[in-house]
């Protein structure tokens, strides 16, 4: 059994502390956190509905809108150009505000741009709105991570982030069908209408039905004692009311640069990157790639275009299992974590191999796996930043700031895609072959230059 550690002088909870405390409490007026986590789920489903919605339509807008090939890629990663740079300003607006206003105001303007966007007519709008979706879009991963580390104990902390992260997987497989189903009812420009329209309920039910952990209806005294000592990181934001009365305990004035100067904070960064380069090939070029050197038809992609997506909820959900399983067997919060991330990498790379096999439904069945292994890390890449905060008002920073390094793979990796395309006379061979080298690179990142997983000491102000 581990030894809990003492609290830092930072009012850092414990982190290794899994074992001991309060035991779980029953009944759903105790477990208001999974009520929470769904509502984030739902979110991210729905976001990654309006952002795979151009990936899918992008083979039937072509004609419409006079697109070559030479634009496709730059308006797939015109979305990540504002995604990225919108995570640093994200997280430190989440962190002061709190996650429940700064997702509800993502979702209002990404929702209002998929409707907007069935409006373009030509690659200037186009471009236009996929640079603001990419900015609507920015609070939506700090905002699940900032919730997760407030309302959940560590030992649950990675179940619950891939709960929430599972939305990128379900989103993506929901799309597949329902945004082909709506092209081939009424166009592509339909899709965008409908599936902009679903956002702007989510973000109706959000703003009724999310509740601060500290307000009417939020914990209850049970589940507060459980996730408490646990190690949540509790602290009210500044506009929160408390019936309870509670405060924000004094913490030290941390500079948001200070986070830069650790090894820890530039792992985090490299590896997500690493890890990213290759899920976004699946949100944006994977549809073409069935259809282009597959062969798919509509039908097919319909149908075989969520495969990936379904076998990677279940990669994310036993990812999220194994990391809180190991810690309430005894392992330290680093090792449960590494562990996880560098065979989930290593598993991942296998995405190379699609190449080789000549059978599609071999290659199909190959980038599930790797979709499922790169989700399987994910559990644990969420779980990092409210892991490693110094303070709990460093939570979302440190999303924010991993979330953007992820991203920029998303702007380099759309356009190395199209350009080696191009290069290569339009075979898959090289980007597939780049992506499995990438996981290895990940593994390596996360095995080696992450040292140990625990909070950051830094020096104040």
């Amino acid at each position: 059994m581990l030894t809990p550690r003492a609290v830092p002088a930072t009012g850092t909870p414990p982190q290794d502390d899994t074992t001991t405390g309060p035991p779980r409490p029953r009944g759903l007026r105790h477990n208001t956190r999974w009520l929470m986590v769904f509502l984030c789920f739902l979110g991210m489903t729905v976001n990654y509905v309006d952002r795979a919605t151009i990936s899918i339509s992008l083979p039937y807008m072509t004609d419409d809108l006079h697109i070559g090939p030479e634009w496709q890629g730059v308006i797939l990663s015109m979305f990540f150009v504002t995604y990225a740079l919108g995570q640093l300003p994200a997280g430190a607006l989440i962190d002061r505000y709190g996650e429940k206003r700064m997702f509800a105001i993502g979702g209002l303007i990404w929702s209002v741009v998929t409707v907007g966007t069935g409006f373009v007519r030509g690659i200037g709008s186009l471009l236009f709105a996929r640079l603001a979706l990419g900015a609507g879009e920015a609070p939506a991963y700090p905002s699940c991570a900032k919730s997760v580390s407030r309302w959940f104990p560590v030992r649950e902390r990675a179940l619950a982030n891939s709960v929430w992260d599972n939305g990128a997987r379900a989103g993506t497989a929901v799309a597949a069908p329902v945004v082909t189903a709506l092209i081939a009812w009424q166009g592509w420009r339909m899709a965008f209408w409908v599936t902009g329209a679903v956002a702007l309920l989510w973000v109706a039910l959000w703003l009724k039905a999310y509740r601060e952990p500290s307000a009417r209806g939020g914990l209850s005294a049970e589940e507060r004692a459980y996730v408490t000592a646990g190690g949540a990181r509790l602290e009210a934001h500044p506009a929160e009311q408390s019936p309870a009365g509670d405060t924000a305990p004094q913490e030290p004035a941390v500079r948001w640069r200070d986070l830069f100067r650790h090894r820890t904070v530039w792992g985090m960064m490299i590896g997500f990157f690493c890890l990213n380069y290759v899920i976004y090939f699946f949100i944006t070029w994977f549809p073409s790639y069935l259809v282009d050197a597959r062969g798919f038809d509509l039908l097919k992609l319909g149908f075989y275009g969520a495969l990936p997506g379904i076998v990677a909820i279940g990669g994310s959900l036993l990812g999220g299992w194994t990391s809180d399983t190991l810690l309430r067997r005894g392992w330290s919060v680093s090792r449960a974590r590494k562990t996880c991330l560098v065979c989930g990498m290593l598993f991942s790379s296998v995405i190379a191999f699609a190449v080789l096999v000549p059978s599609a439904m071999w290659a199909l069945a190959l980038l599930s796996v790797s979709y499922a292994s790169l989700a399987f890390s994910a559990a644990s890449v969420a779980s990092l930043p409210a892991d490693v905060a110094p303070t709990p008002r460093h939570v979302a920073s440190l999303g924010g700031i991993q979330n953007f390094a992820s991203n920029l793979a998303g702007v380099l990796g759309s356009t190395t895609t199209g350009l080696l395309l191009g290069f290569f006379n339009h075979s898959f061979v090289a980007p597939l072959m780049l992506s499995g080298a990438l996981c290895i690179v990940g593994a390596l990142t996360y095995g080696l230059v992450i040292k140990r997983v625990e909070p950051l000491r830094l020096t104040t102000a």
